[in-house]
């Protein structure tokens, strides 16, 4: 499987399995145990929309895309500058 495979199966099985919707994907590779995907999804929709609470989730693939694991790393605004 391709990177851009693994991204789009990474959100779109993390939405299924949260509820959650994908708002964007912040890094990606591939080990020994899988594909790593980081994705940011909106845990909580608010006015004005940099106030939006963003959940910085990893998720782990294995090489032909099946879901292993996810994990919540943080919260942030959507607003907030982050250190990289």
């Amino acid at each position: 499987m391709e990177m851009t495979g693994a991204v789009e199966r990474a959100k779109r099985q993390l939405a299924e399995a949260t509820g959650l919707k994908p708002i964007g994907v912040t890094g990606a590779y591939k080990d020994g145990q899988g594909w790593h995907v980081r994705v940011d999804m909106l845990v909580l929709s608010r006015i004005p929309a940099a106030s939006d609470v963003l959940g910085d989730y990893e998720v782990i693939l294995t090489e032909d895309g099946a879901l292993l694991k996810f994990e919540r790393r943080e919260t942030h605004l959507r607003g907030e500058s982050r250190a990289g």
